[in-house]
């Protein structure tokens, strides 16, 4: 199997993935490529939609790369003992003690505050003077990173500082810098979560400290910080990204947009994942590695290698969404792997559509000639291939 270089096959790749993706779909659903990220020279890349749902919950597919035998060097940190570093049956484990605090209770319990948030960030909108604003710096990054502040319980005058650490973790740079991004972080939560300890609030932090399962397990205090980095980060980069892409494929369709406006009851839910399904935040999925050789889609992944899920490229697969280019808020996009699938899901996708709900329908009711303000220039795109998204999105009312 011929090798593809990410770097020299793709055109333009940060603006359209999607194209490239596509390419190598027509010729199979799996693919040996380079230039996909720091972890291998070569890794697998998954691109079918049924191979990707294969891939995404396949017992011999891990997740935790100290189990992988690579980055013998590497120290662990707090940060990474979380679900999405984690196998069974220890990510069991922590995902049946965080469920049991994380729930759909709590989650619609926070509409009237996300409302709330969303309704000031609209107001400073609506007072600039210049009628135009990029809408991830006035909405779409504000809104989660307020939002998964306050469930978690993190102090206002931190959250500029946890958005530097996050953007560093997502970033395509090298692998001490993780690191020293990670210990930092989790020095930082390790203090926060011993004051909650001393005196636990009514945050989802405080909750989970608490916790404790019917044999009396809980969390140990190195899980406890590798959950709340995990929600901290996974809680606010993907709605970011959700809320940005999603107004930009509107914009970019005026007749579903118009289609939208005349019944946000009725397509509103639709709409949401029709736009995670089109271009959802997440291009790849973290990678996993082999623990023995694994068949999937004709291909075998021989032992040891590391192997990527792409939820883009499975989400535009036309063996299983027709027309999959087109975006269609009419569409019944049931089964989109935006937020993975299988052992992975994401827990927070209820809070990740909830606010992307409120946000969108907010913004296009209290600004009904919403626009693209090509004045701001040519739109810069996220760099790397684990996000999807642009960094500043120009508008105008």
């Amino acid at each position: 199997m011929d090798v593809v270089d990410i770097k020299t096959a793709a055109r333009d790749f940060g603006a359209d993935p999607h194209s490239f993706y596509a390419a190598l779909r027509a010729t199979g659903p799996v693919h040996q490529v380079s230039g996909m990220a720091m972890v291998a020279d070569t890794n697998w890349l998954v691109v079918g939609y049924e191979e990707a749902r294969q891939a995404l919950n396949h017992p011999d597919l891990l997740k935790d790369w100290r189990t992988s035998g690579m980055y013998p060097d590497l120290v662990a940190t707090a940060a990474g003992s979380n679900m999405l570093e984690s196998d069974p049956p220890h990510h069991t484990r922590l995902r049946r003690l965080v469920a049991r605090e994380f729930t759909a209770r709590r989650v619609e319990a926070m509409r009237p505050r996300v409302q709330r948030i969303t309704d000031d960030l609209l107001d400073a909108m609506a007072a600039r003077p210049e009628r135009s604003a990029d809408l991830i710096e006035a909405l779409a990054f504000p809104l989660p990173m307020t939002v998964i502040c306050e469930l978690l319980g993190v102090p206002d005058l931190d959250r500029e500082r946890f958005r530097q650490w996050s953007n560093a973790v997502v970033a395509p740079v090298a692998v001490d810098l993780h690191s020293t991004v990670q210990q930092q972080l989790s020095a930082y939560l390790a203090d926060l979560i011993e004051s909650k300890a001393k005196a636990p609030g009514d945050d989802l932090l405080s909750a989970l400290i608490r916790t404790r399962d019917e044999d009396g397990d809980s969390l140990s205090p190195d899980e406890l910080i590798g959950m709340a980095f995990l929600l901290l980060v996974a809680g606010h980069e993907t709605t970011v990204n959700l809320i940005s892409n999603g107004l930009r494929a509107l914009l970019d369709h005026p007749a579903q947009l118009d289609a939208l406006r005349a019944d946000y009851d009725g397509l509103l839910g639709g709409a949401i994942e029709e736009m995670l399904r089109y271009d959802g935040p997440v291009q790849n999925a973290t990678y996993r590695h082999a623990a023995r050789d694994v068949e999937l889609g004709g291909a075998v992944i021989p032992a040891g290698a590391v192997v990527f899920v792409s939820l883009a490229g499975a989400d535009r697969d036309p063996e299983r969404y027709p027309e999959p280019d087109t975006f269609d808020i009419h569409r019944a996009p049931q089964g989109h792997l935006a937020f993975g699938h299988g052992l992975h899901f994401c827990i927070g996708a209820p809070l990740a559509r909830l606010e992307g709900r409120i946000a969108l329908r907010g913004l296009l009711e209290r600004f009904p000639d919403l626009a693209r303000d090509d004045s701001g220039g040519p739109l810069e795109w996220l760099p790397g291939t684990l996000m999807h998204g642009t960094t500043h999105l120009p508008v105008r009312w």
